[in-house]
């Protein structure tokens, strides 16, 4: 029977309570003397206006779609409550934050991320056998192409767009037609080698930072390279001052998305202690008609609880990931930054990051410290693909 996310952590739930009493003691002393946490999310569900005629009902925070920013202050510690209205179970964890591991963290520090892990059903199309999930509607900032309020800009200006996939299945490409995007940072972390991309590239999960140049007046669309999602709402206007008329949408010439364009090239950095072998597969309609994802062969299940790899703390790990099917993956270590060491046989250093894309029959090395003790899991960022099988655990010995 298959696992899912979800239900591990409830699974695991009791004994990582029982090891976190004294972190939870302490956390609970650096709430204020009223009481009162420094941000609270409340799960619930609600109405969502992506149009005027498109009204769906979703999982909110706080009511809200997408949920709040919340804001931080480097090296201050933060108690969140977290309160689930609903009738269902949720959980949802926490990239680019340092948080202990009986909340299921990401020891990252950049641009926090909190991703739920459950699919929305109310914007699935269907899901036949052997399939992914569809969508009809598709948004950026909580409303569809041409229906919330344009990016506004003046000619001459540097904007710094913060750009964040939070799709539980999709990979999405964005252009906006005579601009460039000057990428600086990758899931919140600097990168060694800033360099300009006319099209961005981002897995479920991923993050990027860039600085586009206002050089090109008019109105345009920023958008998806893909037409019929552009159509359904995959889309955001860009509006220069003093300039009107309908948004206008050219397609890039072609560009291949490289992470090593970002990279140092030429720097070799250290050797790790132990590489870890990773082959992942997909059998067709395997599970119950539906594709089943295996690492080294092996499915996450019920059954089969026990950790499949086994570090020790202060070593440095490097994984070899070949992918020996069509998909593309973005994998995610929790609680766990990684240095991508080598894309497609090609090597780079220096891009630290918490979600890799593994494009179909490729191969990609990351090295990470094992830095952060305790249950930690390993899975593909696509819902699917993790409820399917994708997933591993590691633990520290």
């Amino acid at each position: 029977m298959t696992m899912d996310r979800r239900r591990l952590l409830q699974a695991g739930g009791i004994t990582a309570l029982s090891a976190a009493l004294p972190e939870l003691v302490q956390a609970q002393a650096s709430l204020s003397p009223q009481g009162a946490a420094d941000h609270t999310i409340r799960i619930g569900n609600g109405l969502v206006e992506l149009a005027p005629d498109r009204i769906i009902s979703t999982t909110t925070y706080n009511g809200q779609f997408p949920g709040p920013l919340l804001r931080f202050k480097e090296g201050q510690q933060v108690v969140v409550d977290i309160h689930n209205d609903t009738d269902t179970p949720e959980q949802l964890h926490w990239h680019g934050q340092t948080i202990p591991v009986d909340v299921d963290g990401a020891s990252e520090e950049g641009t926090p991320f909190v991703p739920a892990h459950a699919m929305r059903a109310s914007l699935a199309k269907g899901m036949p056998h052997g399939f992914e999930v569809g969508y009809s509607l598709f948004s950026i900032n909580g409303r569809i192409l041409g229906h919330g309020d344009p990016i506004r800009v003046k000619a001459g200006e540097r904007v710094l767009f913060h750009i964040v996939n939070g799709s539980a299945t999709e990979i999405r490409s964005l252009a906006l037609p005579g601009h460039s995007f000057d990428v600086i940072a990758l899931d919140g972390n600097p990168i060694p080698t800033p360099a300009r991309a006319p099209v961005l590239w981002l897995g479920t999960a991923e993050r990027i930072s860039a600085i586009v140049e206002m050089n090109h007046p008019g109105v345009w669309v920023m958008g998806d390279l893909a037409d019929d999602d552009r159509t359904r709402g995959m889309g955001i206007v860009i509006e220069y001052a003093g300039k009107t008329g309908k948004p206008k949408w050219t397609k890039p010439a072609p560009y291949k998305w490289d992470y090593t364009h970002f990279g140092k090239s030429d720097a070799d950095g250290p050797a790790p202690d132990e590489t870890i072998e990773m082959m992942f597969t997909k059998k067709n309609a395997a599970n119950q008609g539906f594709n089943e994802w295996r690492i080294n062969d092996m499915a996450f299940s019920m059954d089969k609880m026990e950790p499949m790899f086994h570090l020790r703390q202060g070593k440095r790990y490097r994984l070899r990931m070949r992918n020996a099917s069509d998909d593309i993956h973005p994998v995610h270590l929790h609680r766990h930054s990684f240095e991508l060491t080598r894309i497609a046989g090609k090597a780079t250093a220096g891009i630290m990051k918490d979600v890799v894309m593994l494009g179909g029959y490729q191969e990609v090395e990351v090295d990470f410290v094992a830095d952060n003790p305790g249950l930690t899991l390993f899975h593909c960022h696509r819902q699917l693909h993790m409820d399917f099988g994708f997933m591993a655990l590691f633990d520290y010995v």
